[in-house]
């Protein structure tokens, strides 16, 4: 069970974007799993782009996960660190998803 209690700044709002070659299927596994490593971290808003909000320990541990399941010759991992003032920096126009950041949640 995943919970995330999100109190206080230190916590920064972190954008994954992942380009992972599918023409094999050893790439489409490697697809399954950093999908399945952003989960555990964040939420997903675009088909491989996940939100999450991370402290300096999780960025550190999640890109270290994803890093070891890429293959840096043919994939792309994209990190942005928006930091904790990310309120003023993110604008979202169309379906707004279905949750808040800075909830609680519970998995």
């Amino acid at each position: 069970m995943n919970i995330r209690l999100s109190f206080g700044s230190k916590f920064m709002l972190v954008l994954i974007s992942y380009d992972v070659n599918t023409e094999d299927a050893k790439g489409r596994s490697r697809l399954r799993k950093v999908a399945r490593e952003c989960e555990n971290y964040g939420q997903r808003v675009q088909n491989s782009v996940f939100e999450c909000l991370l402290d300096a320990a999780q960025l550190c541990v999640v890109k270290d996960k994803i890093l070891k399941i890429i293959d840096t010759s043919k994939d792309n991992l994209r990190i942005y660190c928006l930091g904790n003032n990310y309120k003023e920096k993110v604008e979202s126009f169309g379906k707004k998803p279905d949750f808040a950041q800075d909830a609680p949640m519970i998995i």
